[in-house]
């Protein structure tokens, strides 16, 4: 038996190729970072980094990076990226963000997580570790979407759900981590004060030359929740429904008169250690 089909999590990031999404995603990935106060020399680990959205342009700036992932086909895209931008500062490995069990104690002095650790299981254990691999005097900063957010990503979610089958018993929604009470609940129970955890709204925006009907096909065809959603939908004969919701969903949410830039409104988590 593999991995993949006793890791859900594992599965479902593997499924797809999250590096077709993840082209709509660096210019954002690059603003973001650069408002991180990264300095040549930093270590910074980026947990669920995908393909290195942040993780480049970080390593770029001048740290020292490891980027962990879930998804084996990811980290070796990561790999694959660092070696074309000449990064020998960047590294990818395979890691759960519930439990990572070959890092070392407080060896970080920055922790990211971008729409990462958000979507691993047990999200007590994600918070534990986030802040045991974290030096003390260092930060731990977190993108999470926002449950009920009109904005895209957690439209997308929300729609997709609603065509898939119920979550197991017990499962935790990703989405709790865009909630500052769960944030909070999370934090303190790995031994930070209160004090130390803020918050802010911030936006991420999806740019792409396509029209966004083909931006939907990539979602479709790459995107883990998404192609669960279509599976799900095909299975009962509603794939065109689902097609129908995400495309106006795209189309009234474009500012783009010549391709796709649709912004989305997600939670930054700052934690100081």
């Amino acid at each position: 038996m593999s991995t993949s089909t006793t890791n859900p999590n594992k599965a479902l990031w593997e499924k797809g190729d999250f590096t077709h999404i993840a082209q709509s995603m660096r210019d954002s990935g690059e603003t973001l970072v650069r408002d991180l106060s990264i300095a040549p020399g930093m270590r910074v680990l980026d947990v669920g980094c995908g393909d290195g959205t942040t993780a480049v342009p970080a390593a770029q700036l001048g740290a020292d990076v490891l980027g962990v992932d879930i998804a084996s086909n990811l980290v070796a895209a990561g790999n694959a990226r660092a070696r074309e931008f000449g990064l020998d500062n960047l590294t990818f490995q395979e890691g759960d963000a519930s439990d990572l069990k070959d890092l070392g104690d407080e060896q970080f002095d920055l922790v990211v997580s971008i729409f990462g650790a958000m979507f691993a299981p047990r999200p007590f254990d994600v918070a534990k570790e986030l802040v045991r691999v974290t030096r003390p005097g260092g930060r731990i900063v977190m993108g999470n979407w926002i449950p009920g957010d009109p904005t895209l990503v957690a439209q997308i979610l929300r729609i997709s759900s609603s065509y898939s089958p119920p979550p197991p018993e017990g499962f935790v929604s990703p989405m709790t981590w865009g909630v500052e009470d769960n944030v909070i609940e999370r934090f303190t129970a790995a031994d930070v004060p209160k004090e130390q955890i803020s918050f802010q709204r911030d936006t991420y925006t999806f740019n792409s030359d396509s029209f966004p009907s083909e931006v939907v096909g990539e979602f479709r065809d790459y995107y883990g929740p998404t192609m669960n959603a279509f599976a799900a939908a095909t299975s009962d004969g509603r794939q065109a429904d689902l097609q129908a919701e995400l495309e106006a969903l795209f189309n009234e949410q474009n500012t783009s008169d010549t391709g796709t830039s649709i912004p989305a409104t997600f939670l930054r988590v700052t934690v100081q250690r």
